[in-house]
């Protein structure tokens, strides 16, 4: 992309939604908007979690996804943190551990950080790194929202 990637931290509290819940919110609304979204996370187990969350959150809507490695005709994919990322993707949510290589492959970088102040410590490497890339990360302060 020729644009800088737009990177944005939204931070849960303790008594917040879970990440895997914002990031079904923020796939929703990133959809809604026309875009395609690649959903990273660290195990198998959570990608599948994410696949059965989709289905039916928020309460009585479908987001149109895929968990199958290889399957990009979904809007929404979601896979583990070393799935190849479809160069047709504009909007990354990264529930991973680490910063995503080469963010100026795309429009938007959706960081999720933890409610938990022990599970922060990533977060705070992954923003340092978007910064040393000339990026400019924004926080956004979540708190519980009712279903």
């Amino acid at each position: 992309m020729t644009d800088a990637c737009q990177v944005d931290f939204y931070v849960l509290d303790d008594s917040a939604l879970t990440a895997e819940q914002l990031a079904c919110r923020l796939a929703m609304m990133a959809w809604e908007q026309g875009h395609k979204i690649a959903v990273l996370t660290e195990t198998t187990d959570l990608a599948n979690k994410l696949d059965e969350l989709m289905w039916d959150y928020p309460a009585g809507r479908f987001l149109p996804h895929s968990a199958q490695p290889g399957d990009t005709r979904a809007p929404v994919i979601i896979g583990k943190s070393d799935m190849p990322i479809p160069g047709d993707r504009e909007v990354i949510i990264n529930l991973t551990h680490t910063a995503i290589s080469e963010p100026d492959r795309f429009k938007r970088l959706l960081e999720i950080v933890p409610g938990s102040p022990s599970q922060r410590t990533a977060s705070r490497h992954k923003f340092r790194s978007y910064r040393e890339q000339g990026l400019n990360p924004v926080s956004h302060p979540i708190g519980k929202r009712p279903d």
